[in-house]
């Protein structure tokens, strides 16, 4: 042997690190992680008080009887979310 570290040596080095190696990948895969804090809610601003569709569509929630009003808002809110430039049943 050129560098005076014997072989039996060697083989017990490699083997020290791959059990280090080894015991360090089973406590990274069983410690137990401290869960993610809760994301924060979205915070809406009551300036000036909610629209008026979306006070319609809170008051209309509630309602177990149908309503020509609740149904004008929840049209009116449809067209609003697909982007629709006209109201319903006057397009062309």
């Amino acid at each position: 042997m050129l560098h005076g570290t014997s072989r039996t040596g060697k083989i017990a080095g490699v083997t020290a690190l791959a059990g280090l190696m080894m015991a360090v990948a089973i406590l990274a895969v069983t410690h137990d992680r401290a869960p993610a804090p809760p994301a924060m809610p979205a915070v809406v601003r009551d300036t000036e008080g909610r629209s008026r569709l979306n006070r319609e569509l809170d008051r209309c929630a509630t309602l177990t009887m149908p309503d020509s009003g609740c149904e004008a808002a929840w049209a009116e809110n449809r067209r609003r979310f697909f982007h629709r430039a006209e109201p319903e049943g006057t397009e062309r």
